[in-house]
């Protein structure tokens, strides 16, 4: 909630109270809240100080502020303005273009009524944003005012029951800002008004400009020209040519596109985009809407109620949702009076577009479970009709993006009054597909025959673009991640082909958990339910937001029936959902993870497959002959990542909390800690393979072919990531408030930190021992990261500084005692200098000193070899 509107909320609760209190009238009230607001709009006056008087002017002469010169001109004969040159299209408004100039006639009917604006990129300059990208959406109103047509800007975020007494004062609080006011040109023979609305499309109009997204400065309207306006029933679409211009560089003199513009998409000086408008009308009749409830994971639309007979405003928030009806109510399964439709953008590759249709009517069987047949359909985009638009607003469409970006987003267009779904677009960028193929060879490259050469083979190719597909379509029917799931199945389950068959790895296809890399080779599990799938999640979920409540007349008397539905995932773990609030804490509530039930199981199976990989891969890649090693170096540094992800989730264990969402009524508590045991187990698991040098990595025979240098540095960098994870501030905090709460059953601090210095500077245990060089960078980013949480720009509790001073303390203590069998050079040095460097840490003033050392300048004790 922005600063002013969380302002205005309280402004209507205080000022509420005073009426209450003092006996206020409903119109004092408004007047005092409206008067609120106007202080919301300008904030740089305090409350209590009123702002500097206005120069007073001839309201007669002053433009703009009324009087004769304000006054709008008198409207002409309706063939003057619509003449016989005129080209007319006829739907909710008649629009009428002459020449570059546009005219709307606005029905009598239309006025006053709800619009939903959306603009859209339809084609654009390169680097100057995407074509299909969404750039805005809002509620507009076309309001009569005298001889005035008067655009309005609505807002739905603060309502009240009309048939309340304050919701007069919110009213008053909400008036709609004008974003344009058009003289009324003529009135049409039946009395509807004609205004122009050139300015509109050929200006730059803040509220529907594409500027921001493409990195544009300012506006060429020499450059910009009206390209086609079309009516249909319920919308009218308008595309224009706009060209923008990027600032100068300031270093440069002037010229080019400056750095401001680059940095933001905008090659040259100036880009051309085609700007797509589609103006729709919102319902007569809205959608009853559906409470949100966090136990399942929808997205949703807030709101401000004061209408309510709670003693304080009450913030609601609506579960986003299409409208979904069935034909026949009366039968448990009925197919909807109106389906859910998407399109496949004609600009999609033909073989493509089978598996696009898939993993759009994959949801099918989600609806199914909410009562409805055929609730969702796909359809290939009509083929050469001039009337078909994919930035239409009435129309679905799965985008496909020239772009080298490698992601899919699934963005939906929802009523701000009641969270009705009515458009989603959902982006497909073209090298989405390299990051499908690296995922997948990565993570179970051993598992399907298929994929031990690269490219991929289309069959496989074409599953994983309808798994991704189908999980972008599941952000447009209103789901949000659930990262919980994964962690709900047992490795025994998800190494089951059984189950997995019948269940998938995880419970539902809203997860970021990709492949099956908990699996091995020996557990027989056919390839093709090693991709997610709908799962148990998906189609509960879908039963929860879409299935009718008969009865249920308002959305709170439908909250008895949500909440027994919702209850059920106290017998069935996996229909649970992200818990509100757990802030990162949960080690169950992970990205890109596989049966992180057990994090340290999972990973170490995730490993033996790595291993696999890392031996597959110089034969994977070799089938391009006469081309270079990139693919090779590609794949090669994904394995690494996807290593350093499979560690982080085991560091999560530490301090973590184990958590489920619960509303009152439920027994037990939201958080509870992870078991001392468990997170003991992690920390030694993680010293015996993050912190030990993973050979598999270190392969001279693919090494050799990518670089002269860097397998020290990935080394360091990926343990690096590690550590600096496992010793993050939030987690000794979490760790020192177990230890005050839990007492003795919790994995103290003191207990995690000796544990995890004598892991990491387990040579000195052994004098004599040498010190390899993956084994002294992983040292010096333990000091680093200590360096950077007691020295960095986050002062620590004092808790934490004791703590982590202290370790320092005793390790010098015992390097000095270490220190003395050693007989390798650079085990001695790098001791020396670890002695120095805690010195340093220690008191960071004795660093200036030091006398500087130009051929170690930049080392430093987060450094290491680069």
């Amino acid at each position: 909630m922005s600063p002013k509107r969380r302002f205005v909320s309280w402004t209507l609760a205080v000022v509420s109270a005073l009426a209450f209190v003092v006996g206020a009238s409903a119109q004092q009230v408004a007047r005092a809240v409206s008067q609120a607001v106007v202080t919301a709009e300008n904030p740089i006056f305090a409350p209590q100080d009123p702002p500097p008087q206005q120069q007073q002017q001839d309201p007669e002469a002053a433009p703009g502020r009324g009087g004769r010169a304000n006054q709008a001109p008198a409207p002409r004969p309706y063939d003057q303005v619509i003449t016989k040159t005129a080209k007319t299209d006829d739907g909710i408004f008649k629009i009428h273009r002459i020449g570059d100039t546009l005219f709307y006639e606005i029905p009598k009917a239309q006025l006053n009524k709800d619009f939903l604006w959306n603009t859209q990129i339809k084609k654009t300059t390169i680097g100057a944003g995407y074509g299909g990208q969404n750039a805005g959406s809002r509620v507009v109103r076309w309001m009569p005012k005298g001889d005035r047509v008067l655009l309005l800007n609505i807002d739905y975020s603060v309502v009240a029951d009309t048939s309340t007494p304050i919701a007069m004062a919110v009213d008053d609080a909400n008036y709609p800002a004008i974003i344009r006011a058009f003289n009324v040109a003529a009135y049409s023979p039946s009395g509807d008004p004609v205004i122009e609305v050139t300015s509109l499309f050929m200006t730059d109009v803040p509220e529907f400009s594409v500027r921001g997204r493409i990195g544009g400065r300012g506006y060429d309207a020499t450059r910009s020209f009206m390209e086609k306006a079309v009516s249909f029933p319920e919308n009218i679409n308008v595309e224009i040519t706009q060209t923008f211009t990027g600032g100068a560089d300031p270093a440069a003199g002037g010229g080019g596109g400056g750095r401001a513009a680059a940095a933001r998409g905008m090659r040259g000086s100036s880009g051309t985009v085609l700007t797509h408008h589609s103006m729709v009308k919102l319902p007569d009749k809205p959608m009853m809407a559906r409470l949100f409830d966090e136990r399942v994971g929808y997205f949703t639309q807030g709101l401000t109620d004061y209408g309510t007979d709670e003693h304080r405003s009450v913030a609601k928030r609506y579960i986003a949702r299409y409208r979904l009806e069935k034909k026949d109510p009366n039968a448990e399964v009925s197919e909807p009076v109106k389906p859910i439709v998407y399109y496949v953008d004609p600009a999609t590759p033909k073989k493509w577009v089978p598996y696009v249709i898939k993993g759009i009517q994959d949801w099918q069987v989600a609806f199914e479970a909410a009562g409805f047949k055929n609730a969702i359909l796909a359809k290939e985009a009509p083929a050469n009709d001039p009337d078909w638009s994919a930035e239409d607003a009435r129309y679905s469409v799965i985008r496909w993006l020239p772009s080298t970006t490698e992601n899919a987003s699934g963005p939906h267009i929802h009523d701000p009054r009641t969270g009705e779904i009515l458009e989603a677009d959902i982006q497909y960028y073209h090298n989405v597909q390299n990051l499908a193929k690296n995922w997948y060879f990565v993570q179970v490259g051993p598992l399907d025959p298929r994929a031990r050469q690269l490219p991929l083979p289309d069959d496989l190719m074409g599953e994983l673009m309808r798994y991704v597909v189908a999980h972008e379509v599941g952000h447009t029917l209103g789901f949000q991640h659930n990262m919980k799931a994964s962690s709900t199945y047992t490795i025994a389950q998800v190494r089951d082909k059984n189950w997995v068959k019948q269940n998938g790895h995880t419970p539902t296809l809203m997860d970021y958990s990709r492949f099956n890399y908990v699996a091995q080779p020996e557990d027989g599990i056919d390839p093709v339910d090693l991709i997610p799938k709908i799962g148990p999640y998906d189609k509960w979920a879908t039963m929860w937001g879409y299935k009718p409540i008969p009865g249920a007349k308002t959305p709170d008397e439908e909250k008895p029936t949500l909440d027994k539905w919702a209850r059920e995932q106290d017998q069935k773990a996996y229909l649970r959902f992200s818990t509100e609030g757990h802030n990162g804490a949960d080690p169950g509530d992970e990205t890109e993870a596989v049966g992180d039930s057990d994090a340290v199981a999972a990973t170490r199976l995730g490993i033996k497959n790595l291993a696999r990989v890392s031996e597959m891969l110089l034969g994977a890649t070799s089938t391009k002959v006469g081309d270079p090693w990139n693919e090779l170096e590609e794949v090669y540094g994904r394995m690494v990542s996807q290593w350093t992800t499979e560690m982080n989730h085991v560091a999560r264990v530490v301090g973590g909390f184990n958590s489920q969402q619960k509303h009152i009524g439920q027994e037990g508590v939201r958080f509870v800690s992870v078991a001392k045991e468990k997170q003991s187990e992690a920390v030694q698991f993680l010293l015996q393979n993050a912190f030990q040098t993973p050979m598999f990595m270190i392969r001279p025979e693919i090494l050799r072919r990518i670089q002269v240098t860097g397998v020290v540095d990935r080394v360091r960098t990926a343990q690096n990531s590690i550590m600096g994870n496992l010793l993050q501030a939030a987690r000794l905090d979490r760790m020192v408030e177990q230890a005050a709460l839990d007492g003795p059953t919790a994995y103290m601090p003191v207990q995690f930190l000796a544990e995890l210095r004598k892991g990491v500077w387990a040579e000195l245990a052994k004098p004599g021992t040498a010190i390899d060089i993956y084994r002294r960078n992983l040292q010096r980013s333990y000091l680093g990261t200590i360096d950077d949480r007691l020295n960095g720009n986050t002062e620590p509790s004092d808790e934490i500084r004791a703590l982590l001073r202290g370790e320092l303390r005793a390790l010098d203590v015992e390097i000095q005692a270490g220190m003395a069998g050693t007989t390798d050079t650079a085990t001695r040095r790098h001791l020396q200098d670890t002695r120095d460097q805690v010195t340093t840490i220690l008191d960071p003033r004795a660093m200036r000193t030091r006398t500087p050392d130009p051929a170690a300048a930049g080392r430093g004790g987060r450094g290491g070899v680069r």
